[in-house]
């Protein structure tokens, strides 16, 4: 649609322009914007020897969340850029094919899906967003829920036996924790070599709620606590998600399904690749801040 073929567009700007201040010996980039711009900063990023200094200003700013910066202190930041330490961070691959043969392939450095997910940051307005932030996405989720209908897919993590599966979505993290305090993923690390995996496959509205539950309570709440972490590991797990890690996942689905990386709708995709770049992008950060175990 019209908003991906702007985004397209700005993506390639964006590559242009930081190939040539890197080239020029700048010491580093600073991005000040959403989750959007920073992806794709960070895509153009990846592999140079220049870290990437973020001012957080967008509706999510997930990728700052995840790393514990600060929100809300736009001089802190710009100061680590100068007199802070530099720390690599991993970086997610994935590579698209399209319904008419086509590929492209994109970096992203929170977290990517196909199916749902998808779906639902297409159904959120972007006024809505700019009115009341993040919440936005509540309104996007409802729209997405009312339609949503599980497809077949066919999965594999290199390493690890070939699944089959209806599922709703499948996301793929570098970065576990959302807006709200929600932990989607508590033990996914930007720092370890790895993506985490989440399928999603609820069979009916009691499949959601356990969905729900185990975002909600269970990863966000319980799993604080030694004692509630002690009751997890006695706990019986359903089957509405299912969470897996490895190097990426090899994802194909019967017919076309909506995909996302870092917030941003990219089109329908048949079939999804996507690998980990361990380390491959370098961030600067307040002197003292630690990225390990994050």
């Amino acid at each position: 649609g019209r908003r991906c073929r702007g985004r397209d567009l700005l993506a390639q700007r964006i590559a242009v322009d930081l190939d040539r201040v890197v080239d020029e010996g700048v010491d580093v980039v600073l991005v000040a914007g959403g989750d959007g711009t920073v992806r794709a900063v960070s895509e153009a990023m990846t592999g140079a020897d220049v870290p990437l200094a973020i001012v957080p200003s967008g509706t999510g700013n997930l990728l700052a969340r995840n790393l514990r910066l600060p929100l809300d202190d736009a001089d802190a930041v710009i100061a680590a850029a100068f007199d802070g330490d530099v720390h690599a961070i991993d970086v997610g691959i994935a590579t698209l094919a399209r319904p008419d043969g086509q590929s492209e392939k994109r970096a992203f450095v929170v977290m990517g899906g196909m199916g749902l997910d998808a779906a639902m940051i297409a159904n959120t307005s972007g006024d809505l967003k700019k009115k009341v932030g993040w919440v936005a996405y509540v309104d996007g989720a409802a729209r997405s829920l009312v339609k949503a209908k599980p497809f077949p897919v066919i999965y594999q993590v290199p390493g690890h036996r070939v699944h089959r599966s209806n599922v709703q979505s499948v996301v793929f993290a570098n970065c576990g924790s959302l807006p709200a305090g929600l932990e989607l993923i508590p033990e996914a690390s930007v720092t370890d070599g790895a993506l985490d995996i989440a399928i999603f496959q609820p069979k009916n509205p009691l499949g959601w709620l356990l969905v729900w539950r185990r975002v909600a309570w269970d990863n966000s709440f319980l799993r604080r606590f030694r004692a509630g972490r002690k009751i997890l590991a006695l706990s019986t797990r359903d089957n509405s998600v299912r969470f897996t890690r490895g190097i990426g996942i090899d994802l194909a689905a019967q017919g076309a399904q909506p995909v996302q990386l870092d917030g941003d709708e990219f089109g329908e995709a048949t079939h999804v690749t996507v690998r980990v770049d361990a380390g491959a992008l370098k961030i600067a950060v307040p002197r003292g801040h630690t990225t390990s175990g994050i």
